[in-house]
């Protein structure tokens, strides 16, 4: 069953025929380059999301991914209520975002990679203190939430640290737990690793899979980073130029439209020292080669148990194998394939 199909009532998001047009001055090329016609005051229309449904039950963490201008953050700035539709249906938790702002606020989490929502020239503490009270947190909560939140973040040692000394990971944890600090049912993440070393990305990794589980927090996760997709999310929506081009299952997205391996073998010389013919694009048995090196090639190949041993049979007949290894297609090769670079 497609995760659109569940009854509605189950949803905590639900969005239905969204369509958000922007309209923009017209620009004409004249002698200097582009100018915009001041005079005349043409303008454009842009569909940036266009027609756009899903449904997200309650503790799902969906990865929301598609290329640069495809429609991502103008959908969540509609479910978060910065943005109001131009037609269609956004509902979370049953209101609509955009007309009940300040109670949609006290339900949701929202953290961006690229913009902070601490106090710049405070410490990260007095932040949190400042949230506690504009959300009207309890004394025996907040500490609680603070304790929970930094057992899985660890900022216990910048705590006292003004946000601007704090590093570019120290401060995203730092935004992760002001998202969390007042139990949203709902967290949007856009881009929450850009930028990060690879400590910092396990720790926001980390902190996604803990709020998921037990306090089944429902996350919308909008990242580049698609390996970060494949650990955290069995459920990802893919957008292309403001519609969605599919919805389902990762595991789905990639045997519908890339069901390959990648085989790789390292393999000895001939014993009359001359070298195999692996060029790229050439069939070998059921497989075709995608790349090669002197000692090494690698194939793709069906993913059915049945292709592997006529593959290593024929490989057999080129060369003597020393090594070889098998790797699933990733997401991040699904993604290139179904949407080229400049789309």
């Amino acid at each position: 069953m497609s995760p659109t199909d569940i009854d509605a009532t189950d949803h905590v998001i639900e969005v239905r025929d969204l369509v958000k047009v922007f309209r923009r001055p017209r620009h004409r090329e004249g002698r200097f380059g582009a100018l915009r016609t001041l005079v005349s005051r043409e303008y454009e229309t842009v569909r940036a999301v266009d027609g756009v449904s899903f449904g997200i039950r309650q503790g799902e963490v969906v990865g929301y991914i598609g290329s640069n201008g495809a429609g991502k953050s103008t959908t969540i700035k509609m479910l978060t209520g910065v943005l109001e539709p131009t037609s269609g249906t956004v509902l979370v938790n049953g209101e609509a975002p955009a007309r009940n702002r300040k109670e949609n606020a006290r339900r949701i989490g929202v953290a961006f990679g690229q913009r902070s929502q601490l106090w710049w020239d405070l410490p990260l503490v007095d932040s949190f203190r400042l949230l506690a009270a504009l959300y009207g947190i309890e004394r025996d909560r907040y500490e609680k939430n603070l304790a929970r939140l930094d057992g899985v973040l660890g900022f216990s040692g910048f705590l006292h640290t003004p946000v601007r000394q704090l590093s570019l990971g120290q401060r995203m944890r730092g935004d992760l737990a002001a998202a969390m600090l007042h139990d949203p049912e709902v967290l949007y993440l856009d881009e929450p690793t850009i930028g990060l070393d690879v400590y910092s990305k396990d720790r926001v990794v980390d902190f996604i899979e803990a709020i998921s589980g037990p306090k089944r927090t429902t996350v919308i996760l909008t990242t580049h980073d698609l390996a970060d997709i494949e650990r955290l999310c069995e459920r990802v929506i893919l957008i292309d130029q403001g519609m969605v081009a599919f919805d389902g299952l990762v595991g789905k997205l990639k045997s519908t439209y890339m069901p390959e391996r990648i085989l790789t073998v390292d393999y000895e010389p001939r014993e009359d020292g001359t070298a195999p013919d692996f060029s790229t694009g050439r069939a070998v048995g059921p497989a075709v080669v995608s790349a090669s090196a002197p000692g090494r090639v690698s194939l793709r190949l069906p993913s059915t148990h049945s292709a592997m041993p006529t593959v290593l049979a024929a490989v057999e007949e080129e060369c003597s194998i020393s090594d070889l290894s098998i790797a699933e297609t990733s997401l991040e090769d699904v993604v290139k394939q179904l949407l080229p670079e400049g789309r």
